[in-house]
């Protein structure tokens, strides 16, 4: 009788086990999007005129079957039950969570794929912002529940997204071109710095197409793989910015902590301030860019985009270290404890450079005051002339050099175009799948050609008429940032090899955000974060945009799993 009950209770522990409910991704299929398309094509803006908006080469299904079993026991019940522990919320408060109890890492990391396939499977709030989930990552943050610490630095356990030109490699890199849809390289240096600081990649970001090199007058926010991605603020009203469109979006859409962007030339910045971000972009060399897909070894960084200041300093501070294959990277001097230095920022007594030819904007304008009210010292000045001939030219002479040179060290072995001239044509075989907007930027640059001498005067004019565009105000009137908006100017500040720090500043009356940028000397990150930490507690502008979060949820069906 005994072992006839024993029986019986494992009978039904096992039925109890095996009957739960399994959470079923619904099958994505592409709709009809001819009427939005037609939509677009009258769109003043020819930054808006999309010819298409979900990607013609990637399955969204193949996204969701890379996590169908990472979050198959994790309900909608789950989801509403969390996010008052995650939603909106900053790393150290995240972290708090985590230690008192209240969520797990594997919870956490649950929590942003769920979320991810709950809109990203929705024609209605699709933004397109994710190409590549790890299908490991549930696994990866188990493992590190097991082995937390209070010592761990505070990157530990958050799931982080990179963008797409970034290697990791659970997931292609394919910097959004079809040539490389199926790449599959090393980690990048800053890669394996984040693993090796315990965060967990999540997955991979949309971007524009070849760090926005493809073609001429496209949209933001557009590749072959990852289709177009839509701004969270207004999906199909707001430009997304670029090329960091998805890294943007993704955070807007608080589908991760914190996300990795690059920049050459505003491409941080612009996609930061879009999405109501905290973007910065450093300084050439603090970050390695080792196994990053480049555009310009001259001028191209990795960099932070983040809800917070105090997030931008933890992603930053988990990145940084001198890498011996990038021969910019530098080694850090005593690695700067940005995440203490943003906490004690400041206004008081800073002196900020007020560009007169902004005023004219009232979100700028209204920032002054802010300032002024909180003891920094605005300054007005008339920016200075300068000769800046040439900067397209730089750009395209690097990338005939450089991607090359990424090409041959990184790419798999059956991608074998390796030039920029066979890339052009390989395009052309079917330039409806691989070029929609065309290739006229990628054209022109394949054609450019320089002497090493005549490249390195050309580098050196923009560096030094750059530099004397922020000295000159910045020396006359003993300034310690220059105040500008979102990405404007900032083709001077990358010439210049100056570091840029963006802060959400509020919206205009049509509901777009804007971001103040501050421009600061070269490996002054730390001062800019205190700045910025010090007037975004000030402001607290940043509002998460109005999605439907009533939307319905990932269907649960029995199982006997």
């Amino acid at each position: 009788m005994k072992n006839f009950t024993v029986s019986c209770f494992i009978l039904i522990l096992v039925i109890a086990c095996t009957s739960q409910p399994e959470t079923i991704i619904p099958e994505w299929i592409p709709y009809d999007e001819s009427e939005q398309v037609a939509e677009y094509a009258e769109n003043e803006s020819r930054r808006m005129r999309y010819k298409q908006i979900q990607s013609q080469v990637s399955d969204k299904n193949d996204l969701w079957k890379s996590i169908a079993d990472q979050i198959s026991v994790f309900s909608e019940e789950d989801y509403h039950r969390l996010t008052p522990f995650i939603y909106e919320l900053d790393i150290p408060t995240i972290q708090a969570h985590v230690q008192s109890g209240d969520l797990s890492y594997v919870e956490l990391t649950q929590w942003y794929l769920y979320r991810i396939a709950k809109f990203e499977n929705n024609n209605e709030t699709m933004t397109n912002s994710i190409i590549a989930l790890n299908p490991n990552a549930v696994e990866q943050a188990r493992a590190l529940d097991r082995k937390r610490s209070k010592t761990n630095h505070l990157i530990y356990g958050m799931p982080v997204l990179l963008k797409d030109n970034i290697n990791a490699e659970e997931m292609p890199t394919t910097a959004g071109t079809y040539l490389l849809r199926d790449n599959i390289a090393d980690d990048a240096f800053i890669t394996k710095q984040l693993e090796d600081h315990g965060a967990i990649i999540l997955g991979k970001t949309n971007l524009s197409e070849w760090a926005n090199f493809l073609f001429l007058g496209g949209p933001n926010g557009f590749s072959a793989v990852g289709g177009q991605t839509l701004n969270a603020y207004g999906r199909g009203v707001f430009d997304t910015g670029g090329s960091s469109s998805g890294s943007g979006v993704a955070m807007a859409m608080n589908y991760a902590t914190v996300a990795v962007g690059t920049e050459t030339s505003g491409s941080i910045l612009s996609p930061s301030s879009q999405s109501s971000l905290v973007g910065l972009k450093p300084t050439i060399g603090l970050l390695s860019r080792g196994g990053i897909v480049p555009l310009s070894s001259t001028l191209d960084t990795p960099g932070p985009m983040t809800r917070s200041v105090i997030d931008n300093a933890i992603l930053l501070s988990a990145m940084t270290g001198k890498d011996a294959s990038d021969t910019a990277s530098i080694e850090q001097s005593d690695n700067s404890d940005y995440i203490e230095i943003a906490k004690n920022g400041s206004l008081k007594g800073i002196r900020f450079g007020v560009d007169t030819r902004r005023l004219s904007n009232p979100l700028y304008a209204a920032q002054i005051e802010i300032i002024k009210a909180n003891g920094g010292i605005p300054v007005e000045f008339d920016p200075i002339e300068i000769e800046f001939q040439g900067f397209g030219d730089m750009l395209s002479a690097d990338m005939r050099i450089d991607l090359p040179a990424y090409l041959e060290q990184y790419a798999s072995d059956s991608i074998k175009e390796r030039t920029m001239k066979e890339i052009v044509a390989y395009n052309l075989e079917d330039s409806l799948l691989r070029i929609p907007y065309g290739q006229g930027r990628f054209e022109a640059a394949s054609n450019v050609e320089f002497t090493p001498d005549e490249l390195a005067e050309i580098k050196e004019s923009l560096n030094q008429e750059a530099i004397r565009f922020f000295e000159t105000p910045m020396q006359a009137l003993n300034l310690d940032v220059i105040l500008t908006i979102n990405n404007w100017g900032a083709g001077y500040a990358a010439a210049a090899k100056y570091p840029c720090l963006t802060v959400p500043m509020g919206y205009t009356d049509e509901g777009q955000p804007m971001g103040l940028t501050f421009v600061g000397r070269p490996f002054e990150e730390a001062k800019l974060l205190g700045i910025g930490y010090a007037y975004e507690q000030a402001t607290k502008a940043r509002k998460a945009p109005e999605l439907n979060h009533s939307i319905k949820g990932i269907a649960p069906e029995d199982s006997t799993r």
